[in-house]
């Protein structure tokens, strides 16, 4: 039996399992440097060390890194669903609900919400597994472009 893309994308992935992510097409992903903890079809889980260029002048997690995690991640969780076509991102929100510092290590997890004909909806959630606490989630919908 021939295995779906989602299924070639998803074993593609897992090998890199516990290893930082540098060969992104995605060169922001690279920057960053997630370290891959799980895939699964429509779920991403990452870690990422919080470096000295990632934070703002207070020395916490800058907002737009914080962003750009949510953003970043949603779109390669469209990539382990194997679809036939592109998707783009038509809209962020996003709620802040904690600071984490330079050498904090967190926790950005995907999921599905909605998939939907020509939009997808998927949400992140970003936490910092130290404290057990929730410092950022994101929505976002993905327009099917073709």
């Amino acid at each position: 039996m021939e295995e779906s893309l989602s299924e070639q994308r998803l074993n593609l992935l897992r090998q890199s399992i516990g290893q930082p992510i540098t060969d992104s097409p995605s060169n922001f992903m690279n920057w960053l440097a997630p370290v891959l903890v799980n895939a699964g079809y429509g779920i991403l889980v990452c870690k990422y060390l919080i470096r000295k260029e990632m934070t703002n002048p207070y020395q916490i997690l800058h907002g737009g890194v914080t962003a750009g995690i949510i953003d970043d991640l949603i779109g390669a969780t469209v990539y382990t669903m194997g679809l036939n076509h592109r998707y783009t991102t038509i809209n962020n929100y996003i709620d802040y609900f904690a600071p984490a510092a330079e050498g904090d290590e967190i926790v950005a997890e995907t999921a599905i919400v909605k998939h939907g004909k020509t939009i997808l909806n998927l949400q992140c959630e970003i936490y910092l597994p130290s404290k057990k606490r929730l410092i950022a989630k994101g929505y976002s919908n993905m327009l099917n472009i073709g």
